[in-house]
């Protein structure tokens, strides 16, 4: 049968037999995103336990009728289809999970939302604050619910950091200072791809790796107030497919510095050019009561420091916290202390709670971020961008 509120097809009897609903999953896009996905929506059933749903792999879609076939066998989904709006209008797929690329959300999401499928996309919810408001108003006017993939908020260490903040331990926040690096375009040989794109990508560093630490600045710290950015692109050319040179048109790296709602001051930096950095997220709060660090290549640990928590003053500093207690955010669902989850992990998180939300119809946010909050994360990444370019400071309004 179907309910109406949330659009999935349950079971005969779910809930007088205790078994949790099937929900059919339809995903567009079938690499490095759409692996870390199916991952996670086969793990569910097993080891977030008991289920709220149990994901059924209906249908995935992709340009290339060969390689969405071929993601079909690998995966497990039983149907594949290289246009989208088959995808999309399949009555089995109660869920849409958008995989593709950035310039491939804006008309699937809509149509899906128009279509009543509840919706999980991935991020940057756009190109541009101008496409993330048209989605948000879709799925508004449709009463589905919605989700955006920033993932780095269902890390258990994060999530602790979170609620620490919540129950007013760390006192007034002073600073929030976010670092995301990586290495894998440093090298000038490296080819053209479509995140160097800014028709497809809509923007380079800021999107991809800027989106999560503007995300978890907003999700721990609060509204920003304003900014004050430098872009820079460093290689400006790279050698296409067909072998000739083609034109970067995204930025390679940005700095900024912010100011938020709440009185706190901060600095994000993403970069693509960091030789050594392979996924090197990290943040550190300071504040009131104390400071706290995190760094997502130690994603199960966090260093704290209490101003007033050492038993020898002689030994004040930093304390490495492991966080894999069973009484630690998500890891009632895991293993004994110590035994370490990791990266893909999130996802698992990630996707629970969205299908949760879904299935019993709960809010998606505070801890999830929804379609709001990627039109808000991207009108924070054309603020920066505005600021780089006008080199001047720009105040965020939504």
């Amino acid at each position: 049968m179907s309910d109406p509120q949330v659009g999935f097809v349950t079971m005969a009897g779910p809930r007088a037999t205790g078994q949790a609903p099937d929900i059919g999953i339809g995903m567009l896009g079938y690499a490095f995103m759409g692996k870390a996905h199916v991952n996670a929506l086969k793990k569910i059933p097993y080891m977030m336990y008991p289920p709220v749903a149990i994901p059924r792999l209906v249908a995935i879609a992709g340009r290339k009728e060969d390689a969405v076939k071929e993601a079909a066998r690998r995966y497990g989904f039983d149907k594949s289809y290289t246009d989208w709006h088959q995808l999309i209008n399949d009555p089995g797929v109660q869920v849409f999970d958008n995989c593709a690329p950035n310039n491939v959300h804006l008309e699937p999401n809509i149509a899906a939302a128009q279509a009543g499928k509840q919706i999980i996309s991935e991020k940057p919810l756009g190109r541009n604050a101008e496409e993330c408001k048209q989605m948000w108003d879709a799925v508004k006017k449709a009463g589905v619910k919605h989700q955006v993939a920033f993932n780095y908020r269902f890390v258990p260490a994060v999530r602790l950091v979170k609620e620490l903040i919540r129950q007013g331990k760390l006192g007034r926040i002073y600073h929030f200072r976010a670092t995301y690096l990586q290495e894998w375009i440093a090298d000038p040989d490296f080819g053209m791809v479509w995140r160097l794109d800014a028709s497809v990508a809509g923007s380079g560093t800021i999107g991809d790796l800027g989106s999560h630490i503007i995300d978890l600045a907003r999700y721990l710290i609060g509204e920003p107030k304003s900014v004050i950015a430098r872009t820079e692109t460093f290689i400006p050319e790279r050698k296409g497919e067909t072998g000739k040179m083609e034109k970067v048109t995204v930025d390679d790296a940005f700095q900024a510095i912010v100011e938020y709602e709440n009185g706190a001051v901060g600095t994000l930096e993403a970069s693509r050019f960091c030789p050594g950095r392979k996924n090197y997220n990290t943040f550190e709060i300071n504040a009131e009561h104390g400071s706290i660090r995190f760094n997502l290549e130690a994603l199960n640990e966090l260093e704290v420091f209490w101003k007033h928590g050492a038993v020898d003053k002689d030994t004040m500093g930093f304390t490495k916290v492991l966080v894999s207690e069973s009484y630690h955010p998500f890891w009632s669902n895991w293993w004994p202390q110590g035994h370490f989850i990791g990266w893909e992990h999130t996802f698992v998180h990630e996707l629970n709670h969205f299908l949760d939300a879904v299935v019993n119809n709960k809010p998606v946010t505070p801890d999830g971020p929804d379609f709001e909050d990627g039109y808000k994360n991207a009108v924070i990444c054309d603020a920066i961008l505005a600021s780089a370019r006008d080199r001047k400071q720009v105040d965020i309004n939504y």
